[in-house]
């Protein structure tokens, strides 16, 4: 019987410091600074409007896209509110990483193949690193270019590029901004309306005004343009919605800059939203 109460206090005593150990540890787990959880993402969809945006494909996952860019809003009828002069991207994007990804797209525009790279360099954090880098870089193919007409032509001619880094924060659930910096290069350009190299700051915004719904708008300046430039194309403004609807984003899009390819994006936008001259259309992503 005396064993048995030794037996029994032993056990008692061991389950106390057991619970007593847990309760502990539980504490000075609840303690642990939470500086290196990520912040969640800044943005919902792969790109703002035209601009990218912050936000990566997760690793193995395959975004298929379809953009559309109708014709000029300011012709009204004669081009049935741009319905006659449309152009078309479609592309995928597959997540490499949580940190990388890559994408492939064709466009209409100057049957332009376009190939990306992006990734992570830095991500917010809770209580930690305030904001989210990216980069992003991309390479046009253009081949639409004919031999026949520019006999001396090279395949280094047809290719453009652009260089990007992408920083955002997400200030709160319903508000977050970027700010890019941006270069363009041009192996072929018109020296009378166009420039080599092009350096561009850029800005955009979202606000979610419901929970599937979110106003985004986006501007990007050029830097270097020649004093005394006649050049007819325009910063790029864009104005855009995005709505969640299930596995995949729609947004649509109000842009001064018709072809959606990022070179073009940024140095030929030829619309002028203080002339009326505009083009609507929209971003299609499904995930797989």
């Amino acid at each position: 019987m005396k064993l048995i109460k030794i037996a029994l206090s032993a056990l008692l005593l061991f389950a106390f410091t057991t619970v007593n150990a847990q309760d502990e540890l539980m504490k000075e787990l609840d303690s642990v600074p939470k500086g290196n959880e990520a912040a969640s993402a800044a943005f919902k969809g792969l790109q703002i409007c035209n601009m990218q945006s912050t936000k990566l494909a997760a690793k193995g996952e395959f975004y298929f896209l379809v953009s559309h860019r109708f014709g000029d809003l300011k012709n009204g009828i004669n081009n049935f509110f741009g319905l006659d002069n449309a152009l078309t991207k479609i592309g995928g994007i597959y997540g490499v990483t949580n940190w990388l990804s890559i994408g492939a797209s064709r466009h209409t525009y100057q049957k332009t193949y376009e190939l990306a790279i992006k990734y992570r360099l830095a991500n917010q954090q809770v209580d930690g690193f305030p904001v989210t880098i990216v980069g992003y870089n991309t390479m046009d193919i253009n081949s639409e270019l004919d031999k026949k007409l520019y006999p001396g032509l090279k395949f280094n001619n047809r290719l453009a590029f652009t260089s990007q880094v992408l920083v955002s924060r997400k200030f709160s659930n319903s508000f977050s901004g970027e700010l890019a910096g941006i270069f363009v290069h041009k192996n072929l350009y018109d020296g009378l309306l166009d420039q080599k190299n092009i350096y561009l700051v850029g800005a955009g915004t979202r606000y979610k005004v419901a929970k599937r719904l979110s106003v985004n708008l986006e501007y990007a300046a050029r830097l270097n343009l020649p004093e005394g430039s006649s050049s007819p194309y325009k910063n790029p403004l864009t104005v855009g919605l995005d709505i969640e609807t299930g596995g995949h984003v729609f947004q649509l899009v109000f842009s001064n800059s018709q072809p959606m390819n990022d070179v073009a994006i940024f140095s030929n936008a030829g619309g002028d939203w203080g002339k009326g001259s505009l083009y609507f259309g929209f971003n299609m992503y499904r995930v797989f």
